[in-house]
Parts: C-alpha cells; sequence; structure tokens
C-alpha cells in the first residue's frame, strides 16, 4: 500500500475515534440534569459524581501511557474506544445508585484512556503528513459533541428515557469505534514516523518544566470547558429558566463554535506559530464566560458559551502538538502527561462550580472561569515549542500527502 494511502486511511482511523469520544462524551454530559433528577442527587451530592469521571480518566490517562509504549496506542485505543460507549449505555440503564457508580468509574478510566491514544493517533498523523492538521482532528470531535448534544436536545423534545437515549447514542458510537479501529496506525507505524529512531527504542526522558507550563494553560481551559460541560444545562435550566429542549443547547452552542475554530485553527498557526493564536483565543475566552455569568435571558447565555467555545478552540489540540515536539520517539509518554492536566482541570472544573454554587449561586461560579482564563493568556509563550511539532518528518515522506 502507498505511503501517503496509508496515511489517509490512518487520519480518516483517528478522526473517526475523536468522532465517537465528542458524541459519548457530550451524549452523557448533557443529561446531567436528568440524572441527577433520577437518582434524587443534591447538587452537593451531583458535584462529587461529577468529580468521579475526571479522577478515574486521569488513572486511564496514565495506564495508557503505561501501555501504548509497550503495545501500541492503536490496541490500547481499540479496547478503550467500544468501552465508553459500553460505559456509556450502562449509566444510562443503571436501576440505582449501586449500579451507577461503577459504570460512572468504568466510563470514566475509559475516556481518559481513549483521551490519551487518540492524540498519540493524531500527533503520529500529523508528524507524517508535516503541517499542522491536529486542531482539524479536535474539530471532527466537536462535531460528534455537538450531534451528542442534539441528539439529547431531540430525546427530551420527545421525553425519551434515559435508558434509551443514552443507550441509542452509545450503539451508534460502539459501530463507529469498531469499523475505525483497523484503520489506525500499528506501534511500528506510528513510531517510524520519527526520523532515524528504531521503532523499538526505550522510552524517552521528557523534561517536565515545558509540560508543566502547557497543562497549566490546559487545565485552566479545562475549567472553563468543565463548566459549560456539566454545568452549562443546569446553569439554563434553573437559574434562566430554559426547558429540557433548550438547556442542552450551551454545550451545542459551545461544541458548534469550538467546530468551527478548530477547523480553521490550523492556519493562523502555521502562519503564525502558536503563541499569538492561543493569547486571542484566551482573550476571548474571557469575554464569552463573562458574557455568560451576566446574561439575564437563555439566548445570551448560550451565544456567551458559543464564545468561550470559539476563544479556547486552539488551546488543546496545540498543547499536544506541543508535547509531540517534545517526544522525538513518538513514544505517547508526553502527551499522556499532557492530558492529566486535562483531568487535573475538570476535577477542579467541577469541584470549584459546585463549591461556588452551594455558596453563592452559579451565576458567581460563571465568573471566576472567566477571570482565570487570563492565565491562559500569559502562559501562550508556552506554546512556542509546538512549531516545531509539524516539521519532524523528512520532506520527501510528507509532499506527496494532501
Amino acid at each position: 500500500m502507498p505511503l501517503e494511502q496509508r496515511d489517509r486511511r490512518a487520519r480518516t482511523g483517528a478522526a473517526g475515534a475523536y468522532f465517537v469520544q465528542g458524541l459519548c462524551f457530550a451524549g452523557l454530559v448533557t443529561r446531567v440534569p436528568t440524572l441527577q433528577k433520577s437518582f434524587h442527587f443534591t447538587d452537593g451530592q451531583l458535584t462529587l459524581i461529577l468529580l468521579i469521571v475526571p479522577v478515574v480518566a486521569g488513572v486511564g490517562s496514565v495506564l495508557a501511557g503505561v501501555l501504548a509504549p509497550r503495545i501500541g496506542s492503536a490496541l490500547v485505543l481499540r479496547v478503550a474506544g467500544p468501552t465508553v460507549c459500553v460505559a456509556m449505555a450502562a449509566v444510562g440503564f443503571a436501576p440505582g445508585r449501586a449500579a451507577l457508580y461503577p459504570a460512572i468509574a468504568l466510563f470514566g478510566l475509559a475516556l481518559g484512556a481513549v483521551d490519551a491514544t487518540m492524540n498519540m493517533q493524531g500527533v503520529a498523523v500529523q508528524h507524517r503528513y508535516g503541517r499542522s492538521i491536529l486542531a482539524s482532528f479536535h474539530g471532527v470531535w466537536s462535531v460528534g459533541g455537538i450531534l451528542g448534544s442534539l441528539a439529547n436536545a431531540g430525546a427530551g423534545r420527545l421525553h425519551l428515557d434515559l435508558g434509551p437515549n443514552l443507550g441509542i447514542i452509545a450503539l451508534v458510537g460502539l459501530v463507529l469505534a469498531l469499523s475505525v479501529g483497523p484503520l489506525l496506525y500499528r506501534r511500528d507505524e506510528a513510531a517510524a514516523r520519527a526520523v532515524d529512531v528504531p521503532a523499538d527504542a526505550p522510552p524517552p526522558r521528557i523534561p517536565w518544566a515545558p509540560i508543566v507550563l502547557v497543562g497549566l494553560a490546559v487545565m485552566l481551559m479545562y475549567i472553563s470547558d468543565s463548566a459549560t460541560s456539566n454545568w452549562s444545562a443546569k446553569y439554563l435550566q434553573d437559574a434562566l429558566r430554559a426547558s429540557n429542549s433548550v438547556a442542552p443547547l450551551g454545550l451545542a452552542g459551545y461544541l458548534l463554535c469550538q467546530m468551527l475554530g478548530r477547523l480553521v485553527a490550523d492556519w493562523p498557526v502555521r502562519r503564525l506559530g502558536p503563541v499569538l493564536p492561543v493569547a486571542v483565543g484566551g482573550l476571548i475566552g474571557v469575554l464569552g464566560m463573562t458574557l455568560v455569568a451576566v446574561a439575564r435571558v437563555p439566548g445570551l447565555a448560550i451565544a456567551g458559551f458559543a464564545i468561550v467555545g470559539f476563544g479556547l478552540c486552539v488551546v488543546v489540540p496545540q498543547s499536544f502538538s506541543a508535547a509531540g515536539a517534545l517526544d522525538p520517539t513518538g513514544s505517547g509518554v508526553a502527551i499522556a502527561r499532557v492530558n492529566l492536566f486535562n483531568y487535573v482541570g475538570f476535577v477542579v472544573g467541577a469541584g470549584l462550580i459546585g463549591v461556588v454554587d452551594e455558596a453563592v449561586g452559579l451565576r458567581w461560579a460563571f465568573a471566576v472561569p472567566a477571570l482565570l482564563c487570563l492565565g491562559i493568556i500569559g502562559l501562550a509563550p508556552s506554546f512556542r515549542v509546538a512549531s516545531d511539532a509539524a516539521g519532524t518528518v523528512r520532506p520527501a515522506e510528507a509532499a506527496p500527502v494532501s
């Protein structure tokens, strides 16, 4: 099989994995208000439930970082991807809390493993193509998230029970995950993208300092993302009196503009480098989250969430590009480390919003991530290392690929 055809197949496989992850994640989190009512959770108990997923997902990401250099990211992804779908269906059909908790834990564990390994595959494809394309993969993730949110909005309008609602989304995700798995890069193919590095090379020593700086920006971004994913529907429904069919549209608007931004974000990154797009994105995120906090009607809050999605869309793809630049063997170790900050942000975000909500209400809670987005602007220079991420393959290999 010609090299360029194999790379296109791998790109399709990786994109499919991103799509399934976005579909299932949004499909579950936009049903948080329904979960709360079904299992009679207080707001404090709901906060603890929302913390389970990112904490266990961090374990899944660490596990993926250990396994991927040994057996390949594709194999881990081909197991973890379908597991996310199965766990999601188990959450929907859980008859009580005793069944719900392990289902959520399994969902989180598999979610973390998929997050790490799909980005390992995405970075491998980007290096083979020889140019910045990782944002487009995250754009596909957003497409899946939009469809998951809209599916739940439709389910709310049809008064569909939680089990069939999540079960249908999970079934679609499962079929897609099993279909795209064979297209992914094998371990030897992913390692071969690195110049003059043997496929069986041991994991490299990755410096922690640049990982931490990039990771802090990721953490701040995911505090806003966590606030939007976990609390937007509840905010719209409880604070702004939105209906069941309107409440999921906050996340849908966020993901829609996130998708649009990511589908074009590779263009300014190629021409300007990652620093300026990340800094400008952080500023737009501040403005959008401020609009959410001051909104008095659902439409204005939805617009604010949309602006946040457009502004912060570039942070995560460029963080994984930076991690790829720090890992010349393509082992995935740096990517797994950066991915941990994803879950730190989600844990902090879910807990922080819940605590402020209990104290002074959700409106003030959304003002907190608005302030924290300012930190992304200050950390933007740490993304300069990502400028090298798309230039580590031989031009002869990258040239024929389109």
